[in-house]
């Protein structure tokens, strides 16, 4: 049989702490926007036709 045992209430309290601890939020968008190579295709605008 497995003797696993669960872990005890205070250590998944503090394994959850950490994990909150460590989100960050978004990267803002020009962050995103250099990783995902968007500042390197350079937006024209179209030329309105008559």
């Amino acid at each position: 049989m497995n003797s696993d045992k669960q872990p005890s209430k205070e250590s998944v309290r503090q394994w959850l702490r950490a994990q909150i601890a460590q989100r960050r939020p978004p990267p803002d968008a020009q962050e995103i926007r250099r990783e995902l190579g968007w500042e390197l295709a350079k937006v024209r605008p179209a030329k309105a036709k008559r």
